[in-house]
């Protein structure tokens, strides 16, 4: 697994608040033990430490609503993140071969511990404009049959499939209806049952409607 670490800011919803200032005096220990004014290793992984336990009683006491606010993070990673951090070797395939490509369905084939695997999901932005880019994750008719066709390929080769699922659903546009959205899950459907291959879905975020098992 390759070493991705960022240092973005944390946006805290409002029920993580209370770890607002832990956040802050990590922070500040890690700042003046990268400045080398003194070594606070020990005072660091007791923050940490103390962070993680909060988290964990935060965590356990969230409503239903909160867990909504959680798969909603726009922070939460992407699943461009999760194949970036957890396969090589990535190739993006794109089109349906009928109507267009679909930026919200993400495709292609990678490796996994060597070994060659499919892979798709849904794709969200981490900005206002990558998610008008990616559709908020609202994958097109031309989306699940790009993802259709990539899963004939998987079939074809006997390559296992792996997807991540994070979307409030199919986008439910007058085009997309006119298209065939319905037609196209549906179909997705049918011939998913039918796989012979290895298929694990994983859920990342939200799961919305018929637009995530499709």
């Amino acid at each position: 697994m390759k070493d991705k670490s960022k240092t973005n800011k944390i946006t805290l919803l409002e029920f993580e608040k209370p770890l607002a200032k832990l956040y802050e005096k990590l922070d500040d220990l890690k700042r003046l033990s990268a400045e080398g004014k003194i070594q606070m290793q020990d005072d660091i992984r007791l923050m940490e430490k103390r962070i993680e336990t909060q988290q964990k009683e935060i965590f356990s006491k969230l409503t239903p609503i909160q867990i909504v606010q959680v798969a909603r993070h726009m922070q939460r990673p992407t699943t461009l993140d999760y194949i970036d951090f957890i396969f090589e070797d990535f190739i993006e395939l794109h089109g349906d071969r009928n109507f267009s490509d679909d930026s919200a369905m993400i495709s292609g084939i990678a490796k996994l511990n060597g070994r060659s695997i499919v892979v798709m999901g849904q794709q969200k932005g981490k900005t206002t404009k990558e998610n008008i880019a990616r559709n908020f994750g609202m994958a097109n008719p031309e989306g699940y049959r790009k993802a259709l066709r990539i899963m004939r390929i998987a079939e074809r080769y006997e390559k296992p499939i792996i997807s991540f699922i994070d979307t409030p659903g199919a986008y439910p546009g007058i085009g997309a209806e006119e298209r065939g959205q319905a037609e196209a899950i549906a179909k997705n459907l049918r011939e998913m049952a039918e796989l012979t291959v290895p298929f694990i879905s994983i859920v990342t975020g939200e799961g919305g409607s018929g637009g995530a098992l499709g």
